[in-house]
């Protein structure tokens, strides 16, 4: 009896943690997910190191080199596990934590309890696809706009670590079996699919609703946070508007499991695509579509498809809501 006195105070300390900030203004929720997003992707981050050094015999200095070091399989290897385990911290843990300090309930929070039409999810999947042609032509604009010359040493600056960020990229993208296109179908688009989605529009997004009133500012405020943490300034704009696209996703729908949908069928679709060019497998190289002289025609197309298809799933969930009595 004695025992149970003494450890009930402790039990009901860590429950009462549930939803102990829900009436917190949004300012301090936003600077409450600041400091406990920081904080999980050091520490995570610091654990990934660990498991470096346990797994693959390396240390802090030898960590420091591996990026200078992208034709290493090994090196690789490394690396891959560091993304893996610091991208969980950084963006899958946080929101779960969020969510369960703001709220009673995680998944109502995060908009997971709500399913996403079937006919929706559908045309999600055809969008990405149809889409390929207009993302590459941003890309492809958006790395040919120059800055001033009096800003020509942050243009540098800019250019020196989009490349730095391309080479590494392009160093998990090499895929000679179908175990390594597994795993990163696993760490380059379930991960981020799942984080980035829950993180930015699962409690970012829904902050920004909260605090400013305004649907639409609070999806591209969301969306430009998420193009600036990639860091990669010549990809921003085409980033900014996958972004807007996944909070308008969510805002249509209710429901997290669609942009997740959309963001995973994105990144998977490069990472399959990279396995079969680099085996050999076919010659479309589909970073390539949209970029050429005489593709205006197709990128035109493009667009024409994805406003369409975007207009079929704001049509599909508008009348589901009207249908629920929402």
């Amino acid at each position: 009896m004695a025992h149970s006195l003494k450890f009930a105070p402790q039990r009901y300390n860590i429950m009462g943690l549930r939803a102990i900030w829900q009436h917190n203004s949004d300012y301090s929720k936003f600077l409450i997910s600041v400091g406990i997003i920081l904080l999980s992707a050091v520490i995570f981050t610091f654990i990934s190191t660990l498991f470096a050094g346990m797994l693959f015999g390396v240390n802090m200095e030898e960590l420091q080199l591996l990026v200078n070091n992208l034709d290493d399989p090994a090196s690789i290897s490394v690396l891959k596990l560091i993304q893996t385990v610091s991208s969980v911290g950084t963006f899958i843990i946080p929101p779960i934590i969020l969510a369960y300090l703001f709220y009673p309930s995680i998944p109502e929070y995060l908009q997971l309890d709500v399913q996403p039409d079937n006919r929706s999810s559908f045309l999600v999947v055809i969008l990405l696809f149809m889409a390929v042609p207009l993302i590459n032509f941003l890309v492809e604009l958006n790395s040919a706009m120059h800055l001033p010359d009096v800003l020509k040493p942050i243009e540098d600056w800019m250019r020196s670590s989009e490349d730095r960020a391309a080479e590494l990229t392009k160093a998990f993208l090499v895929m000679h079996t179908w175990q390594e296109m597994a795993f990163n179908l696993f760490m380059i688009a379930l991960i981020p699919a799942l984080g980035e989605e829950l993180l930015f529009r699962g409690v970012i997004q829904k902050i920004f609703t909260q605090w400013t009133g305004k649907k639409h500012l609070a999806v591209w405020l969301a969306a430009f946070l998420f193009s600036v943490m990639h860091v990669q300034f010549y990809g921003f704009v085409p980033r900014l508007l996958l972004g807007a696209l996944m909070g308008y996703l969510l805002v249509w729908s209710g429901s997290l499991w669609l942009p997740i949908l959309a963001h995973f069928v994105n990144n998977a679709a490069a990472v399959v695509f990279s396995y079969l060019y680099f085996n050999h497998y076919t010659s479309f190289d589909a970073d390539k579509v949209g970029t050429g002289a005489t593709d205006t025609y197709m990128v035109a197309i493009s667009l024409a498809a994805t406003v369409f298809i975007l207009f079929r799933i704001y049509s599909i969930e508008s009348k589901k809501e009207l249908l629920s009595g929402e």
